[in-house]
């Protein structure tokens, strides 16, 4: 009887010891998995905060993009209307040319009439109205 009982005892023991292995390695990977927990935390924060500051950035790119094409449509009507002020100027200069052109033909003509004897009093071209 008293064998049987060792024995149990015994028994209990090795148990006892498989038990207190198995529990140490639970504590152990129970450190193990709550440090990873913390850095994959950490790590989730930190992805966040750049997430923020990439939206925040892209945010902003935006906003300049609107600005510059805003500027871009501004410089496209001054150059528009500098375009058509220019080609007015041009067909303004082209006119005034014609007008001097056919005035100094009349002046021509006068000087050789002129030479010939009587001379004309000559009304000057008509000036365009502004």
């Amino acid at each position: 009887a008293i064998q049987k009982l060792e024995q149990r005892v015994r028994e209990l023991e090795q148990e006892l010891d498989g038990e207190q292995r198995r529990h140490a390695d639970a504590q152990k990977n129970l450190r193990k998995s709550e440090r990873r927990i913390k850095e994959l935390t950490f790590q989730a924060d930190e992805d966040r905060k750049n997430h923020e500051r990439m939206q925040d950035l892209v945010d902003k790119l935006q906003q300049k993009i609107k600005t510059y094409k805003r500027q871009i449509e501004e410089a496209e009507e001054i150059a528009a209307l500098n375009l058509a002020k220019f080609r007015k100027a041009q067909q303004d200069l082209e006119e005034a040319e014609e007008r001097a052109d056919a005035a100094e033909q009349v002046v021509a003509k006068v000087r050789a009439k002129g030479r010939g004897g009587s001379v004309q009093r000559i009304s000057p071209a008509p000036q365009p109205r502004k």
